[in-house]
């Protein structure tokens, strides 16, 4: 199967084409920890890893079904968790992976975390995403291991040699060989060719460029891609990317949590650290019930 894996700096994804030659393409629920010794499967998996104090968690509660002795968390309970106790949680990793001012294979994440927190290298964090990503499918297609598919993994256009460098050797720890790197706002807009497969050449008629605004959850990319006539056939060309921008969801939801933050202070006094970070992970779920295609108009 082709597979395709979209790294998010706050989210990852994943999907496949179908194995029967229809063409059509499945998403792939993402079993993960959920509550204390709970898994259940979501559309995606929240790019957060927690390492827990030494008897922070009851026992087994970092526990998976393919990983019974597992003593870190990833995805949902990791976000959960990081909301309580931010010291110890690994958030935007992507980011750092980007980072030009720091060493980006050395040990350090969580930032400023206690003396007492392990810390891990940027692109060890992303590989722990995708090892568990690996882990998931293969649990749920042991006929099809992850690693014997063919990946495709997204990037941000505007990511260093580097960073992509660094992507590669992510997911080669995690077991993932068979690897094509492709930029994110050109994946877009080949799900939008997808999307309009009998018509798309009608809608690009007079058409010169097109520009993709991938606006992700820790950054934003834009590219541009000509369109050219090449033997009376339209071609497509990516001419120009934007300069990497760390600008997207968690900006947001900071933005959110800062207004709010005001309103909370005229009447209860200034917020903690602690009590800003609680408020940030609130201020998320507000945003994303929101946003849903059946969320409500407002909330309270």
């Amino acid at each position: 199967m082709i597979v395709g894996i979209d790294l998010g700096t706050t989210n990852c994804a994943v999907a496949f084409a179908h194995p029967d030659g229809s063409g059509r393409i499945e998403d792939f629920a993402v079993p993960q920890l959920v509550q204390a010794g709970e898994v259940a499967a979501r559309a995606t998996l929240p790019s957060f890893l927690y390492l827990p104090g030494a008897h922070e968690l009851p026992a087994g509660a970092a526990a998976l079904p393919w990983a019974a002795e597992r003593t870190f968390l990833v995805g949902e309970l990791a976000r959960a968790q990081g909301a309580l106790v931010p010291g110890r949680l690994v958030a935007s990793a992507k980011s750092w992976l980007c980072h030009p001012g720091v060493d980006r294979s050395a040990a350090i994440l969580p930032w400023d975390a206690p003396p007492d927190v392990p810390k891990l290298a940027p692109v060890e964090v992303s590989a722990r995403f995708l090892q568990h990503l690996r882990e998931a499918w293969d649990a749920a297609h042991p006929e099809a291991p992850l690693g014997a598919q063919d990946i495709v993994l997204t990037v941000p256009a505007s990511f260093d040699e580097v960073a992509r460098e660094l992507t590669v050797e992510a997911a080669r720890r995690a077991g993932l060989e068979r690897l094509t790197l492709l930029e994110e706002p050109q994946a877009a807009f080949y799900a939008w060719i997808h999307q309009h497969a009998a018509a798309w050449r009608t809608l690009l008629e007079g058409t010169t460029q097109v520009l993709v605004c991938d606006v992700g959850g820790g950054t934003t990319d834009f590219t541009l891609i000509s369109v050219v006539e090449r033997a009376g056939e339209i071609a497509l060309e990516r001419t120009a990317v934007g300069d990497h921008l760390l600008l997207g969801g968690d900006n947001m939801d900071l933005a959110i949590a800062r207004r709010v933050e005001k309103r909370l202070e005229a009447r209860a006094g200034k917020l903690d650290a602690r009590q800003f970070q609680q408020l940030t992970h609130a201020c998320r779920l507000a945003k994303e019930r929101l946003l849903d295609r059946d969320g409500p108009a407002e909330l309270a």
